[in-house]
C-alpha cells in the first residue's frame, strides 16, 4: 500500500514590506511521504517571498513536470516557476525554458553543488538562485506541527517567521540575479 501525503493546515499572516503586501491567508498544503520538512519549510517560504494571488503549490515530488510552486497568467502562461532544493543543471535549464522567470530556493550544503552546477548557469537570463542558511532553516522545520500559524515579515530582504517557538531570522543570500 503507498503512503499517503501528509496535509499540514496553515495560517500564514503576511508582510511584505518591501513589495507592500500584507496579507492574511489560510490554505492546506500536502507534504509528500518523502518529503522532509525542511523542503515543506522552504516552500512556504517561497510561498510568502513570492506571493500573488495566482501563485500556486505544483505537485513537485509527485510529478516531474510541475514545479513546488508556480505563477500562471490567465491565458496558461507560466509566469513565474519557482523550485526548491539542489536540482541539477539540466532540469535547472529545462525550468528556466518553460516560464518567464525561474526561482530557485536553494537548501543544505550548496559549497559542491553551486561550483559544479551553479556556475556554468549563470548566462540564463532569466534564473535568480537563493540560498536558505541551513542552520536557520533546520531550527524553523524542526517538529513542524500539522497545524502551521506563521507570521511572516520580509524587510530590507530580511526574513523573519514568527512561530509558536518565538521568531526565527532565516538569513536569505542572493547567489544568482534577485527579487
Amino acid at each position: 500500500m503507498a503512503l499517503q501525503a501528509t496535509p499540514y493546515k496553515v495560517d500564514l499572516n503576511l508582510t511584505d514590506m518591501d513589495r507592500g503586501v500584507y496579507e492574511s491567508l489560510r490554505f492546506t498544503v500536502a507534504r509528500h511521504p518523502s518529503e522532509t520538512e525542511e523542503r515543506l519549510a522552504v516552500r512556504l517560504i517561497a510561498y510568502a517571498m513570492f506571493y500573488h494571488e495566482q501563485l500556486a503549490f505544483g505537485r513537485g515530488l509527485s510529478d516531474v513536470d510541475e514545479p513546488a510552486l508556480w505563477e500562471k497568467s490567465l491565458d496558461g502562461r507560466v509566469l513565474h516557476w519557482i523550485e526548491v532544493g539542489q536540482p541539477d543543471a539540466e532540469r535547472i535549464t529545462w525550468c528556466s525554458r518553460r516560464a518567464e522567470r525561474f526561482t530557485l530556493l536553494a537548501y543544505g550544503n550548496l559549497r559542491v553543488w553551486q561550483g559544479r552546477v551553479l556556475e556554468p548557469l549563470r548566462a540564463l537570463k532569466n534564473i535568480h538562485v537563493l540560498a536558505v542558511d541551513q542552520e536557520a532553516l533546520a531550527n524553523l522545520a524542526q517538529d513542524l506541527p500539522r497545524a502551521l500559524s506563521w507570521s511572516v515579515m520580509i524587510s530590507d530582504g530580511e526574513l523573519f517567521v514568527t512561530d509558536e517557538r518565538g521568531q526565527h531570522e532565516i538569513p536569505l543570500q542572493w547567489l544568482v540575479g534577485q527579487r
